[in-house]
């Protein structure tokens, strides 16, 4: 059995501190870019330093390794969040990342498979990343594979209609190794979600479409290791993962506010965030 990166013995506190290093290279990176999209980034940080450092099969050495599990950045916006827990993880020299978003980079705006070790997938047309993630779950399971499928969609891009026809058809071929999380921070480009366009009942639509359901605060990441845990012990249907999620988590004047969905911080700002997340790494 190879010697993987995911470490089983991560203690829960430095997975947490994972979770900050990715924020504090998100910050760096799109703040060295002038463009990007911060505020789902961080949102979704915990979730990221889970799946790379303890939940997810996978070995930066091997890329293409056939026994690694496979993770689908559906909210592709969220680039800078993967970018950086690839470059964590020893895809490529974390130096990288300030390259994010400059031409002839290979960190794009939105992820490019094929460009980079560890992108699956190529995203950013938002409400197709559950399908991919869905024919990968099929592939594996008519192939025999023991492989899990890990898919994260921004809340927002439910509102695209071909989320619920993966979701119908994820049910149908009982897809237990699919396992999908919503990054519930309940805001989008435009402000609130419910205003756009409403989603709940969420857990409830979900329910409905077969899935198992497990709600969790996304920033626990002890919710979010156990959470994990309990979907890949399913025996016959795939399942949601809706973690209740703060935009912009970990840095006080970006947090909840919609504004730093595709805006990033002026050279004062990026000081005092990454002053506030030097205090918690």
């Amino acid at each position: 059995m190879r010697n993987l990166v995911v470490v089983m013995e991560y203690t829960i506190e430095e997975l947490e501190k994972k979770a900050n290093i990715l924020r504090f290279d998100v910050i760096e990176a799109t703040s060295e870019a002038g463009s990007g999209h911060p505020g789902g980034s961080l949102s979704s940080a915990d979730l990221m330093a889970a799946l790379y450092f303890r939940v997810m099969r996978h070995d930066p050495s091997d890329p293409s390794w056939e026994g690694r599990d496979r993770f689908i950045l559906s909210k592709g916006h969220a680039a800078p969040i993967l970018y950086a827990a690839l470059a964590e993880s020893g895809y490529f020299p974390k130096e990288e990342l300030m390259t994010l978003r400059k031409i002839g980079s290979r960190l794009q705006g939105h992820p490019v498979k094929d460009k980079l070790p560890g992108v699956e997938m190529s995203t950013g047309s938002l409400g197709q990343g559950l399908s991919m993630a869905c024919g990968m779950a099929l592939a594996g399971k008519l192939d025999g594979k023991g492989h899990n499928i890990f898919c994260l969609l921004g809340d927002g891009e439910l509102q695209s209609g071909q989320n619920w026809e993966a979701a119908m058809l994820a049910h149908h071929y009982h897809l237990n190794n699919l396992v999908a999380f919503v990054d519930r921070n309940r805001l989008q480009i435009t402000g609130n979600t419910e205003n756009a366009m409403s989603l709940d009942p969420l857990p409830d639509k979900w329910k409905a479409f077969g899935w198992n359901v497990i709600i969790i605060d996304g920033h626990s990441m002890v919710q979010i290791v156990e959470a994990c845990a309990k979907a890949k012990s399913s025996q016959t249907n795939p399942t949601m993962i809706i973690m209740n999620t703060v935009k912009g988590k970990g840095i006080s004047f970006m947090e909840n506010n919609h504004e730093f969905h595709g805006k990033t911080c002026k050279p004062d700002e990026k000081c005092e965030a990454l002053n506030e997340l030097r205090c918690r790494i």
